[in-house]
């Protein structure tokens, strides 16, 4: 098996265990990997389930692609991150319940937890509403992913960013647990939230985190 065909098979079994997680369901959302000759991508409205990793799509950063299926609706800030993040390795982008119930509501998520410094900064932001599939969407999603390895997207969903599919995938989960401990939080009143030295103090303690 060649390298490119080992990746097909890691984007669509990502694919298959963000579903199997619950982050996503049915053929919503879409999972990424960069290669050579620019980036793997889900297909477009076809079930994870009944495809195979021949079915995963080749793109190149001029927006071409190749295979026999069309590629994701939102190629583009797949195409766009990679672009711009030469860190970036891997994209998820899920609808997954209570990260699109606060991108419904428009909502950042505050520091009211301290790992909310795992995606980059003081807060996670939600990109302002675009449609989906355009380059407004894809440059939204941008300026809320500056400085951060996630983002909320206002009346859509959720972007997770990582240096390959493990990690991008792992911070989607994350992502999703806090967004619904946020939003059970808001259920008992107005969050209480840690103040901008102690953010500081954990960014510093997460930059050195972990089996470096």
């Amino acid at each position: 098996m060649s390298e490119l065909d080992a990746l097909r098979e890691a984007v669509l079994a990502s694919a298959r265990a963000m579903n199997a997680a619950g982050l996503n369901r049915g053929t919503a959302g879409n999972v990424s990997a960069r290669c050579d000759a620019g980036f793997l991508i889900t297909p477009t409205g076809l079930a994870y389930d009944e495809i195979s990793a021949a079915d995963i799509v080749c793109m190149t950063l001029a927006g071409s692609a190749t295979g026999a299926r069309k590629p994701s609706s939102e190629w583009r800030f797949h195409r766009d991150i990679y672009a711009a993040r030469p860190e970036a390795g891997a994209v998820v982008h899920a609808h997954s319940p209570f990260a699109t119930a606060l991108a419904c509501m428009a909502l950042d998520i505050p520091p009211f937890h301290y790992m909310i410094a795992r995606f980059g900064g003081a807060d996670v932001r939600c990109a302002r509403y675009a449609t989906f599939g355009s380059q407004e969407l894809s440059d939204e999603a941008l300026k809320a992913l500056a400085g951060r390895s996630a983002c909320l997207l206002a009346h859509h969903g959720m972007l997770a960013v990582g240096r390959d599919l493990k990690q991008a995938l792992a911070l989607a989960l994350e992502l999703e647990t806090l967004a619904e401990q946020y939003w059970r939080v808001l259920q008992i009143g107005e969050p209480r939230l840690l103040p901008e030295e102690e953010m500081e103090r954990v960014l510093e303690k997460f930059s050195g985190y972990g089996q470096q």
